[in-house]
């Protein structure tokens, strides 16, 4: 059994950062996804799994079609994450600047 996906694994491709994009837009069926990519329809279908399974879109039915929606909500973990490394490295930027400004 795989283990369940996180954020940061969605978004380290290309592609599924592209459906993100597009999705965050306006809700498309998953044939209009597809549409947008030059690469085969199953690879587009496991792009759009994987961003199901880490919580970053939705998919609804709505009559025959499937809506994919985006959550982007899910990506707090990311920002959070680089903003304790923000924090980190601007704290010792302005280290740096008052060593700097001492020895002036």
């Amino acid at each position: 059994m795989e283990a369940r996906r996180d954020v940061f694994q969605a978004i380290a491709d290309p592609t599924r950062r592209a459906i993100i994009h597009m999705l965050a837009q306006q809700p498309l069926n998953l044939n209009a996804v597809a549409d947008n990519f030059d690469i085969s329809r199953p690879a587009v279908s496991k792009h759009i799994r994987i961003l199901t399974e880490c919580g970053l879109i939705t998919i609804k039915k709505r009559g025959r079609e499937r809506y994919c929606n985006v959550n982007l909500e899910s990506l707090n973990e990311v920002s959070q994450w680089v903003d304790q490394y923000r924090r980190f490295w601007n704290d010792r930027l302005d280290t740096l600047e008052s060593l700097l400004k001492e020895t002036e």
